[in-house]
């Protein structure tokens, strides 16, 4: 075998990028897939509009990645939202900033994209194989379940990006960390992030307004305030002001059995002008009119009102006090088969800069195999695509100074 061959576990958006970084050094590059196909989360993940990146300023980007975001901005140095961009429209994929700074391919769909990108790795070179399985390793091996029966590999240098253990049915499952633990590999427990959680709603209010959004809302927990939209579900709350919380819930569940959610349905006004327009007169409209014309809120948001013990205050003041501050009691989260991603897995103090672990020389990792975990809006992708620039050089100066 070349002794410049490299193998990527892994045909994400963090071993795709890997891979391409490599093979464009003139390594030899072999790329597994479990799956029948490349980048099936990242095509799941396209269907409602491919978020690749964000464009708001560089310390607030950085911020996004919370407690691992002294090392991740290292790998944004290295291929920050700009880079990806370029990457981007190199493979002739124009893209847009949206209203909320998000940034998108034109085309609105990881399809095109990744099309592009495979069509560039195959013009570099580089081997995909997929229904190809790393099981282990066996006698400094790496052994692959493949259609055609069991093979060993054993490659130069690897780079492993097999993903967390979020939608497990695309092909991150996780099972990679018993592996890795044995060899000494310090792994943080794989935990659901940018899910959902679970609210007590009464039938009738579940039955009519699951699937329906509370738009422009500000959701307070702790001392973190997020706005945007939250989407209501039969079994609580999801959608994207709730995944940015969902780390704080996350823990606050697990250290205290339930998390307190506040819900300001009209963060536009202060309570004082709210309290005004609600002094109003009712005339003969129903509760229901009357909270939708003088209050402004959706028939969903009314219902939520609806929802807390006791009857809904008819003082202007008091009432505008509650729509300020609804209170949810959130009972559990939704597990990692309904998470968007993951958070914990192999400690960033097991890698060193390059990305190579520090038990197995030559063992490189990228994308949500590492522990990190950001919201959705970009952050996601965004660090995968940087860590896979960063493994991929890293394994690249490896191999020269062999």
């Amino acid at each position: 075998m070349d002794a410049k061959t490299v193998h990527v576990i892994g045909a994400g958006p963090a071993g795709l990028t890997a891979a391409e970084r490599l093979a464009q050094a003139g390594v030899c590059v072999v790329v597994h897939e479990a799956m029948p196909s490349p980048a099936r989360k990242f095509l799941m993940a396209g269907r409602g509009g491919l978020n690749l990146t964000h464009s708001e300023p560089e310390a607030a980007f950085v911020g996004r990645y919370g407690e691992a975001a002294p090392r991740v901005a290292g790998w944004l140095a290295r291929f920050s939202p700009t880079h990806l961009v370029g990457w981007a429209e190199g493979l002739g994929q124009a893209t847009f900033t949206g209203s909320s700074g998000r940034v998108f391919p034109k085309a609105m769909k990881a399809s095109p994209l990744l099309r592009a990108w495979l069509a560039r790795l195959s013009e570099l070179g580089v081997e995909v194989r997929t229904r190809s399985r790393w099981v282990g390793r066996r006698n400094g091996g790496w052994v692959f379940a493949t259609p055609e029966g069991e093979r060993v590999e054993r490659p130069e240098a690897v780079v492993l990006a097999l993903g967390g253990a979020s939608w497990p049915r695309l092909g991150s499952d996780g099972s990679w960390t018993d592996d890795l633990a044995a060899a000494g590999v310090a792994i943080a427990p794989l935990r659901p992030s940018n899910m959902g959680f679970d609210v007590a709603w009464s039938p009738v209010f579940a039955e009519r307004f699951a699937g329906q959004p509370l738009k422009n809302v500000a959701l307070r927990q702790g001392g973190r305030t997020v706005r945007g939209e939250a989407m209501i579900s039969a079994y609580g709350l999801e959608g994207g002001a709730i995944y940015a919380l969902s780390a704080d819930l996350r823990e606050a569940i697990v250290r205290d059995g339930a998390a307190e959610l506040v819900v300001d349905l009209r963060p536009d006004l202060d309570e004082a002008a709210l309290a005004a327009r609600l002094a109003r007169p009712r005339g003969k409209d129903s509760v229901s009119n009357w909270l939708r014309k003088a209050g402004g809120l959706s028939p969903a948001a009314v219902g939520l009102l609806r929802e807390i013990p006791g009857e809904i205050p008819t003082g202007a003041e008091k009432l505008a006090r509650r729509i300020k501050a609804v209170r949810l009691k959130l009972t559990g989260a939704q597990g990692l088969a309904r998470a968007i991603s993951s958070a914990g897995g192999v400690r960033l103090d097991q890698v060193d800069d390059r990305l190579m672990l520090k038990a197995l020389p030559g063992v490189f990792v990228a994308g949500e195999m590492l522990d990190w975990e950001a919201p959705t809006g970009g952050y996601l992708l965004q660090a995968c695509f940087a860590s896979g620039v960063v493994a991929g050089e890293g394994a690249k100066a490896w191999l020269a100074e062999r």
